[in-house]
């Protein structure tokens, strides 16, 4: 599957983004899907994922009560809504997805298969 991530940019402190994660397949209904950062000089970091059904997350500490996944009720689009935006978040974000034989499990950051182009999110203090 391939994946197309979209809506970063540059945005100032405090401000909020939504990134949109698009797969070549019809639908993500048996994927996992996640998304990874990384920042100039830094280590690509795991910031979040969405169970195959959606009714799991996962959120790294630093953006927790920022930051939402969610997948639309086609399950075409996985969303990353980011709000309270600091310098710190400035990185190119990824896509990734994982074929989830369970509706229910985060895949470990090992896991995908699949990684998008990057998006970037430039955060301006």
């Amino acid at each position: 599957v391939q994946l197309q991530a979209s809506g970063g940019g540059l945005v100032q402190a405090g401000g909020s983004l939504r990134l949109s994660c698009a797969a070549s397949r019809r639908t993500f209904t048996t994927y996992a899907v996640g998304w990874f950062r990384q920042a100039p000089g830094k280590q690509r970091e795991y910031v979040a994922a969405i169970s195959r059904s959606g009714d799991s997350t996962y959120y790294t500490d630093s953006v927790k009560g920022r930051f939402t996944i969610s997948r639309d009720k086609p399950k075409t689009t996985v969303y990353l809504r980011m709000n309270s935006l600091e310098p710190e978040d400035t990185a190119v974000y990824y896509c990734v997805a994982d074929y989830a034989r369970l509706m229910w499990t985060i895949p470990s950051e090992k896991e995908y298969q699949y990684w998008g182009q990057g998006t970037l999110v430039t955060v301006s203090s």
